[in-house]
C-alpha cells in the first residue's frame, strides 16, 4: 500500500507540472527522441492506461499483490528504456502499453512458478469471447495461445491485443493497423473462435494442438 501511494503520488507530481500539449503533439516529440515528453505523456493518458491495467488484472488468486498502479508504472519503466514505439495516436499508445502490461504479466507469472508448480495468475474471458460461461484462463496459457496465433495470423493477434488488452473500438484498430473496419470485425470473430477453441482445451484438460492450418470459422 505504501508503495502504491507512492506511486500514486509520483504521477500526481507529474500531472500538475504537465504542460499543456496534446497527447498526439507529445507522441510526436517522443518519438523524435524527447526522452521529456513521455514524462509529460503518462499524466495526460493515466485514466486510460489505468483502465488497461483493469481489464488485464482480473486475478483470482486472493494474495497477488500486483495491483493496477504499479502494473502502470512497471509499463512506464519500459517504456522510458526502449525506444519509443510507432504510435499513431493516443489509443494507439494505449493499447502498445497494454501490450507490454500483458508481457508484464506474463513474466510474473512465470517468474513466481519457476520454482515450483503453484496457484496460477487468471485472467477472466468475458462475454467478448465464445465460452459459454465466464472462465478463469492461467495468462500463461493465454500468452500461449496468443503466440500460436501469431504464427498463424499475425493480423489477426494484433486485433486481439488491440481489442482485448488495448480496449479500442473496431473503429481505432482499423485505423491504429490501417485496414478496413469490416476488416477488423472479420478477423476479430475468426481470432475469438479460435482462441475460445484453444484455450478451451488447456481449460477442460484438453491437450489436442490446432492444426496449423485449421480454419475459424
Amino acid at each position: 500500500m505504501v508503495v502504491r501511494n507512492e506511486i500514486e503520488s509520483e504521477i500526481i507530481a507529474l500531472e500538475l507540472s504537465t504542460p499543456l500539449h496534446s497527447a498526439t503533439q507529445l507522441l510526436a516529440r517522443w518519438q523524435s527522441g524527447d526522452p521529456q515528453a513521455l514524462n509529460a505523456l503518462i499524466p495526460i493518458v493515466y485514466k486510460e492506461l489505468r483502465q488497461a491495467a483493469h481489464r488485464c488484472l482480473r486475478a483470482e488468486r486472493p494474495d497477488h499483490t500486483l495491483q493496477s498502479t504499479e502494473l502502470v508504472h512497471e509499463v512506464y519503466v519500459r517504456l522510458a528504456g526502449q525506444q519509443a514505439p510507432s504510435a499513431k495516436n493516443r489509443a494507439h499508445f494505449v493499447a502498445i502499453a497494454a501490450k507490454l502490461m500483458r508481457q508484464v504479466l506474463v513474466d510474473y507469472a512465470r517468474r513466481r512458478n519457476a520454482a515450483k508448480r503453484g496457484p496460477q495468475y487468471k485472467v477472466e474471458l468475458d462475454e467478448s469471447f465464445y465460452l459459454p460461461s465466464k472462465q478463469n484462463v492461467d495468462i500463461v496459457e493465454l500468452d500461449r495461445a496468443l503466440s500460436l496465433l501469431s504464427r498463424r495470423d499475425a493480423q489477426q493477434e494484433k486485433i486481439v491485443e488491440l481489442r482485448f488488452f488495448g480496449g479500442l473500438t473496431v473503429e481505432e484498430t482499423a485505423d491504429a493497423l490501417d485496414i478496413s473496419p469490416a476488416t477488423v470485425k472479420r478477423n476479430w470473430s475468426m481470432a475469438k473462435a479460435w482462441l475460445t477453441r484453444e484455450v478451451g482445451r488447456s481449460v477442460h484438460g484438453e491437450d489436442r494442438p490446432v492444426g496449423a492450418g485449421e480454419r475459424a470459422v
